[in-house]
């Protein structure tokens, strides 16, 4: 055991003696003119390091840089700039004064990807058709023969010709590469804009044989985190994997086999696009559960949210967030085409099933060429237009349902539920806004509709107007049994700046004939609107039953949701009949009173 250790020992000596003698024999500034030449001569770019370059020798040996900065040709901004490099050399090499370098770190780098970092054709050089095909400023022969590349703390500004500009900050990324140019990659990074925060996590592999111009690899793990304005207050969290394909020619992408998860909903699909604008986005996508709710910050809100956000402090206000429209969307920089199928799916609280979305986005002008799904028994559809090009949406919609439950409905809408029963209508809508709030504002348009089963909440029509005659007589009688509401009701109704005009609604039951009419202030939340009935089956007094069997009764519901108010004058309807009957009867009497007239 000695002898092992006096050997190991002496070993060490060796290597640390050596190492200590190679540090002192070569200078690494010897190396600086040398890495100049092979960067330009391999890409044409232009690497400049300023300082003195040292040698580090533990862990690793290695060359410590300062700053330094590497321009592509013609470039007005140097693609990367760095405070501090490190390359991590190979031993042997050096004993014949060679450098091999086996990893290169940055620490607080800024890459730049921007029209003032790419490369710029030289004065004078020949320009191609007007019409031939763009070719990527990249195109300049560069690869990436770097066998591990490490970046801390690093910043990266992304911007294509003519776009906005994104930072992506805190940027961390190690990427090792083998002798066949297999890549694994780990990126950490986050990105604030427009009031929201993005941040990511992920690994994966690549093929980077033919870099810049492909890219081949596997998402294997991605996490992502998005918060802010215009977003649930939980955020939306999820994770993505899939394989996937970049062609730097014409920036292009394309995502096969996703599967990707965004708070509790799942989806699986393909993706492709292009980030030269015009940006292109083409998704494929099925979900097994989605849950719009916990995806979109207009969902309403529920008892238990409600209760939890009343004991959070506010934070102070130190200057007004900045006031936000449709020029802030980036669907008004790219055509977008969506497939969506979903095979469950909440909104608003209904939870939906079958649902297919077949939509196309032109840069602000999105088609809704399908919208439909189930809810229950029932089915619906709603085709369409939005038009956020302007500050202001514009919405164009063809609903058409079919037996859709009507108090879930109403809930879903902000609305009483007074109503129960089922629904179908066709009608043309269109108007200022997409929120619920701005529809019942700004929206306009009329609907055929058929309404069966009805039921008013807390109120039997048939039952109130038994007990109102039997108040001012116990001459008729109706021991009909009540049926289930109002068995049918059709009409036609119109909706203008946040009022539902009804002028002729229609329907009944075996029992009961009513025909409706009046308005529904949806902004004011108010109504007025008489139902008029004829309810049959009256006994007793023969020309009483007889005039009641016959006889609408008006019933007028108005006033403010909340203290709604009703007025049912049947007393009136029937006092006015006991005093016609009284009439005819004194009538009567005063004619057999008469001494009979002299021939």
């Amino acid at each position: 055991m000695r002898r092992v250790i006096t050997t190991l020992a002496i070993l060490l000596v060796v290597v640390v003696a050596g190492m200590t003698a190679l540090v002192l024999l070569v200078n690494p500034n010897d190396f600086r003119t040398y890495m100049v030449q092979q960067v330009e001569q391999r890409s044409g770019y232009q690497l400049q390091v300023s300082g003195d370059l040292r040698w580090h020798v533990w862990p690793q040996l290695s060359i410590l840089a300062g700053r330094m900065s590497l321009t592509a040709p013609g470039a007005t901004q140097p693609m990367v700039t760095a405070d501090n490099m490190r390359l991590d050399v190979n031993l042997w090499p050096l004993l014949s004064h060679q450098l091999s370098v086996s990893q290169v770190m940055l620490k607080n780098a800024i890459i730049r990807v921007t029209p003032e970092s790419d490369a710029q054709k030289p004065s004078g050089a020949p320009v191609g058709p007007s019409d031939a095909e763009p070719v990527s400023s990249v195109n300049n022969g560069w690869s990436f023969n770097i066998g591990k590349l490490r970046l801390a703390d690093s910043l990266l500004i992304w911007q294509q010709q003519g776009g906005d500009e994104y930072n992506f900050r805190d940027l961390n990324l190690n990427l090792d590469q083998d002798a066949s140019k297999q890549a694994n990659i780990e990126l950490a990074t986050r990105v604030s804009r427009n009031q929201r925060n993005f941040s990511v996590n992920l690994k994966g592999q690549m093929n980077v044989a033919q870099y810049p111009h492909r890219l081949v690899g596997q998402l294997s793990e991605l996490n992502y985190a998005l918060d802010g304005a215009n977003l649930p207050p939980q955020g939306i969290k999820g994770t993505l994997s899939a394989q996937g394909e970049w062609n730097g020619d014409n920036q292009h992408f394309s995502l096969q086999n996703m599967q990707l998860t965004a708070n509790d909903s799942a989806l699986d699909g393909n993706a492709e696009g292009r980030l030269a604008l015009p940006q292109q986005l083409n998704l494929a996508l099925h979900a097994t559960t989605l849950n719009l709710d916990n995806l979109m910050a207009s969902a309403p809100a529920t008892d238990s949210s409600t209760t939890q956000h009343a004991s959070v402090m506010r934070t102070p206000v130190i200057a007004e967030p900045r006031m936000r429209d449709n020029s802030d969307s980036p669907l008004n920089q790219m055509d977008l085409m969506l497939n969506l199928t979903a095979d469950s799916s909440v909104w608003r609280g209904l939870t939906l099933t079958s649902l297919q979305i077949d939509a196309s986005n032109q840069q602000g002008l999105m088609t809704l060429s399908k919208l439909q799904g189930k809810f229950g028994e029932g089915h619906f559809s709603l085709p369409g237009t939005v038009d956020i090009r302007n500050p202001v949406t514009q919405v164009t919609l063809q609903p058409e349902l079919e037996n859709i439950a009507i108090a879930p409905l109403l809930k879903a809408l902000e609305l009483p539920e007074t109503l129960q029963g089922t629904i179908s209508l066709q009608g043309d809508l269109s108007g200022a806004g997409l929120s619920i709030e701005e529809g019942k504002r700004n929206w306009q348009g009329s609907a055929d509709l058929e309404a069966a089963n009805l039921q008013l909440a807390q109120l039997n029509l048939q039952q109130m107007v038994r007990r109102a005659v039997a108040r001012v007589s116990n001459r008729v009688t109706n021991d009909q049994p009540d049926d289930q509401g109002i068995q049918q009701l059709s009409g036609r109704v119109s909706l203008k700046q946040g009022i539902i005009s009804m002028p002729d609604l229609q329907g009944g039951n075996s029992r009961l004939a009513v025909q409706t009419k009046g308005s529904v202030d949806l902004v004011k939340q108010q109504l007025d609107v008489t139902v008029n009935m004829m309810l049959r089956g009256w006994k007793g007094d023969d020309k009483l039953a007889n005039l009641l069997n016959q006889q609408t009764i008006p019933l007028r519901m108005y006033g403010g949701w909340n203290n709604l108010q009703y007025s049912l004058p049947v007393d009136d309807v029937v006092r006015q009949q006991l005093q016609n009957q009284a009439k005819s009867r004194l009538n009567e009497w005063l004619d057999r009173q008469q001494p009979p007239k002299q021939p």
